[in-house]
């Protein structure tokens, strides 16, 4: 099974730019069984401004036209896709990411943190999920934990197998040098194997990055500042 980490840019706001985002990545895919981008990468992270009356018109339903042509382009294309969009289910906003598996959305994740948001500002339409979710894809069980999640309780995201954590961080470089490793220990507690994947960004400036902690450390990563897909072969 190969799972591809795809640190690629994505525009706040723009959904049509960041979907353009995301048929580029599976045209440079090959072989690649599920191709994973970061938080809120739908939308962009800073895709909501906390008023209630916009970001409900810029969040999306998990049933929604933009859900679906997502999950044709998936089965059009033969490659899963996960990645991270801002959800409304009735009148309640959540950050979420999405799991399409042979064209159909499969299995949907709501961040358990409450990290996503300024909660200072938001009202109770804001909410977060209440479970963490564990699935099965070609024999192993992969967790998905979102940004925040892992500083906050990691110990929820405990796994035998595989962690596929989708965030959005703004370092620099230079301060990256210091981050990576201290994310490959926060890994650590959770699983033996985790998948970060960060997004690109020009305002704020982000220099994205993909990663797979082995054992807490680093065994692999992207280039900073490049769209790049980061394979990562996981053997049975």
């Amino acid at each position: 099974m190969i799972i591809g980490l795809a640190a690629y840019k994505f525009k706040n706001y723009d959904i049509e730019f960041n979907i353009s985002q995301i048929e580029k990545a599976i045209e440079q895919c090959y072989n690649v069984d599920l191709l994973c981008f970061g938080e809120a990468f739908l939308q962009g992270f800073d895709g909501f401004n906390w008023n209630y009356e916009n970001d409900k018109n810029i969040a999306i339903s998990k049933n929604s036209n933009i859900m679906k042509r997502l999950e044709q382009m998936s089965k059009d294309c033969n490659i899963d896709l996960a990645f991270g969009y801002l959800e409304i289910d009735g009148e309640d906003l959540y950050s979420s990411y999405a799991i399409i598996i042979n064209g159909k959305l499969a299995y949907n994740y709501r961040r358990i943190t409450v990290g996503w948001k300024e909660y200072w500002l938001t009202d109770h339409h804001y909410k977060e999920g209440n479970e963490v979710l564990t699935f099965n894809y070609k024999g192993h069980n992969i967790t998905i934990a979102l940004c925040g999640d892992m500083w906050d309780c990691p110990e929820k995201f405990k796994s035998n197998d595989i962690l596929i954590w989708p965030v959005y961080v703004n370092f620099t470089i230079e301060e990256w040098k210091y981050e990576e490793i201290e994310y490959a220990k926060q890994a650590l507690i959770a699983s033996n194997n985790t998948l970060m994947i960060n997004s690109l960004s020009d305002e704020p400036k982000s220099y994205g990055g993909a990663f797979y902690f082995k054992n807490g450390k680093i065994d692999n990563k992207a280039t900073y500042n490049i769209e790049q897909i980061l394979k990562i072969f996981i053997e049975k």
